[in-house]
């Protein structure tokens, strides 16, 4: 570890430690105010119960750094994915683009960013019990959720070997033991309008089940010129069922299912400039090519540029879901034996203009990507529990996940040769199949009932293969499109991930903890429609080394809930794109990209001063920056990137929200929150070019709501993005020029207003 992550660390565990000492005193001071017990008329923060460790816990007692966001909150502020919880959680980034394919997530400054089904994400994102072995399964509208679970940094020993950065795990709502429903609707500017309903209840005497559906759709925020159609939108619908048997006492059974069909209209980036800016010498040059046809089109390049003009309206399908059977057995004296089996299945159809122009010439082709995604897993967990309070408790099982991926991509290439139109093209079928087996566990050694140590491992094998087969109509690179190919390849490995640590109990209500944890991400295979000779070596496994303390309290009478993390993480072998250009069009490659490093300190706060308000403040402080990049022999000056900062990792990101609810009748409350999400200068690519960074930005949002006490139901006014601030949620340099942007839902100041009934 270098002297500055050392500095880092015990400083930071020096100032844990101090406030450990310090804070049972302010706790004793607290309740010694308040009285011996607390009144009834006292505001409380109420326990959160997470599933973090794979059984039910209050999220104080669980010695790893977590955000836990409220189902109910996100559907009543309109947030319908991950990517729009994103702004609530300060240690997640999430990368957008012009299709699932290519969006991800990451977690304190560590993610993978690929199209390459030969490699897994680096943060897991885990439903109902289901780990998706692919982002693009993660980052469709989330239906009838109960919570989300964000376990901040390594969590392989539990969760498996692609959650070396982190784990989302989303939860869903459970059916009800009585006849209920709810409908709700939503009408935002822009004609955005989202419809939603519920039936749950019981079926049987021992069956319970649920059903609910969606309905979405938005015109868009982008204009395209060319057929003057509202772009950057979607059309979004889907339907989730959930049954849970009682067979018996002792036997539970949950069948879940569902499906989502998403039409989204994103452009494959939308022009902020003519220009770009080399890495490391700052040189700005511009296109002249490219400036004189935007001109000609309509389009002025600017950081707030909303307007494209191209001859193909950029649109992505999407068809994702699946089916899952949990059993939970409990054998007498409190163990636990859970089952859970699973399908899902994802196809993706993506339709996009690659030169992001209406017109061409002979400077600049016109390019046009046409690729089918059709992948499919099957997963089986058997895992065991054993009662908790004992001198040893535990969480220990197998795992098993079978992974198929086939796609057919191919790139339209309409050259100017000689004065005449040249068509040209490439076409590409590649696919990866992967197996992966684990046995892993957990255990807690209570030493007393204050004191215990934590420990954990997970052995992981995994089998990969892949296939590819391009066929080019031209013998020599053109733009965009390398020559025809054909390889394939193999590989089977074994890695470990693990946990120790230690956990103390100062009260009931505070508590202390470190731990050390070892993430192993398994190897890849880089498979993409451009991959050459050079590009079909197996990629290491991504390892890292992290190392947390934190600590959580709940003081003055339970009014005030506080925790606090510090944390390094070292990571070797970090899968990472990068950038290299074929005929003269910007192509990603995914590479090993060395050591990196994340490093910084997060807290949360939630306090409730008096019954009626609730205030959260979030913060997360994060150096995630490039060690060690292997530069070949040879490379450019550009290739050096040491000491840079991590793609979507801003320095410091702050979450601020509060909610004041008051009756103004015995029937009806009002229902007041604000909330302002800040974050510091964000680098979105790892070529660590100038004008690809998004400048620090904050967004202000606001609600008013009724509230029917009795009668289940309430009716909110949204504001979003109150200062009408402009800013970009990912930028890149044009693929074959200029830079681009990616304009988000809230980039300017819209109204729209919301209902919900419950009946």
């Amino acid at each position: 570890m270098r002297a500055s992550n050392v500095r880092l660390w015990l400083g930071a565990t020096t100032a844990l430690t101090m406030l450990g000492a310090a804070v049972p005193v302010l706790a004793a001071d607290a309740a010694a105010a308040a009285g011996a017990a607390p009144s009834a008329d006292v505001a409380q923060v109420g326990e959160i119960t997470v599933t973090a460790r794979h059984r039910e816990e209050t999220m104080q007692s669980v010695p790893i750094a977590i955000s836990v966001v409220d189902g109910a909150k996100t559907a009543a502020k309109n947030l319908n994915d991950i990517g729009d919880i994103s702004a609530q959680v300060p240690a997640v980034q999430f990368r957008t683009g012009a299709s699932n394919k290519d969006r991800t997530v990451f977690v304190r400054g560590a993610g993978t960013i690929s199209t390459s089904p030969g490699v897994e994400p680096s943060v897991s994102t885990v439903v109902d019990g289901v780990v998706m072995a692919r982002p693009g399964q993660a980052t469709v509208d989330l239906l009838d959720l109960d919570h989300i679970e964000v376990l901040r940094g390594p969590q392989g020993t539990l969760f498996g070997k692609n959650a070396s950065a982190g784990v989302i795990n989303i939860l869903t709502k459970n059916p009800t033991s009585t006849l209920t429903g709810a409908v709700e609707g939503s009408y935002f500017e822009g004609n955005e309008y989202r419809f939603a309903g519920t039936v749950s209840g019981p079926i049987t005497d021992k069956v319970r089940g649920l059903l609910s559906g969606f309905y979405g759709h938005y015109d868009g925020n982008v204009r395209n010129l060319s057929n003057n159609q509202q772009v950057n939108g979607y059309e979004h619908y889907g339907l989730r069922g959930k049954v849970i048997a009682n067979p018996t006492d002792a036997l539970t059974i949950t069948i879940g299912a569902d499906y989502t069909r998403s039409l989204d209209t994103v452009p494959t980036g939308v022009w902020a400039s003519a220009s770009q800016t080399a890495y490391p010498t700052g040189a700005v040059s511009t296109n002249a090519a490219l400036a004189s046809l935007l001109t000609s089109e309509g389009i002025t390049p600017s950081a707030d540029n909303r307007v494209v003009n191209t001859n193909v309206n950029s649109n992505v399908l999407d068809h994702n879901g699946g089916v899952s059977v949990q059993a939970d057995y409990d054998f007498g004296g409190g163990y636990r034996l859970t089952s859970i089996t699973a399908w899902r299945g994802w196809t993706n159809v993506q339709n996009q203009d690659y030169d992001q122009l209406a017109d061409h010439n002979a400077s600049l082709p016109q390019v046009k990507d046409i690729g089918h995604v059709n992948f499919h897993q099957t997963s089986q967990e058997l895992r065991i529990a054993s009662p908790k309070g004992r001198f040893v408790d535990f969480v220990a099982g197998l795992y098993y996940l079978n992974a198929s991926d086939a796609e057919v991509y191919e790139r339209d290439v309409v050259r100017v040769i000689s004065g005449a139109d040249q068509a040209d093209n490439g076409v590409n079928h590649y696919g990866v199949t992967g197996n992966n087996y684990a046995i892993f566990g957990e255990a807690n050694v209570n030493l007393s009932k204050q004191l215990r140590v934590i420990a954990g491992f997970r052995e992981v094998w995994d089998q990969l293969s892949f296939h590819m087969n391009r066929v080019s109509t031209q013998p020599a690179a053109i733009t965009g499109v390398q020559p025809s190919f054909a390889a394939s390849g193999s590989s089977t490995r074994n890695g470990l991930a693990g946990r120790v640590g230690i956990q103390y109990d100062f009260t009931p209500s505070i508590n202390a903890y470190m731990t050390y944890s070892h993430g192993y991400k398994g190897p890849a295979y880089n498979v993409f429609f451009n991959e050459a000779a050079a590009n079909t070596g197996l990629l290491s496994p991504e390892t890292s080394n992290s190392y947390e303390a934190g600590i959580k309290s709940q003081l003055f009478d339970h009014r005030v809930q506080f925790d606090l993390a510090a944390y390094t993480t070292n990571f070797f072998n970090y899968q990472a794109n990068s950038t290299q250009v074929i005929g003269g069009a910007l192509v990603t490659n995914l590479v090993n990209a060395g050591t990196v490093i994340s490093r910084g300190v997060e807290g949360d706060l939630i306090a409730r001063p008096i019954r009626d308000f609730t205030f959260t403040a979030d913060f997360a402080y994060d150096d995630a920056h490039i060690v060690n990049f292997p530069c070949p022999t040879g490379a450019a000056a550009s290739c050096n990137i040491n000491g840079k900062p991590l793609p979507f990792a801003p320095e410091w990101k702050l979450h601020f929200e509060g909610e004041y609810r008051h009756p103004v009748s015995d029937a009806i409350d009002v229902d007041l929150e604000t909330e302002y999400n800040w974050q510091s200068d964000t680098q979105y690519q790892l070529g660590e070019f100038n004008d690809t960074i998004q400048p620090a930005y904050g967004v202000w949002n606001a609600s008013i709501g009724l509230i029917g006490v009795r009668g289940g139901w309430s009716a909110r006014v949204l504001i979003k993005n109150i200062a009408d601030t402009h800013y970009s949620s990912y930028l890149s340099h044009g693929d074959l020029a200029g830079l681009v942007r990616w304009v988000p839902r809230d980039d300017s100041r819209y109204v729209g207003f919301s209902v919900h009934k419950d009946f």
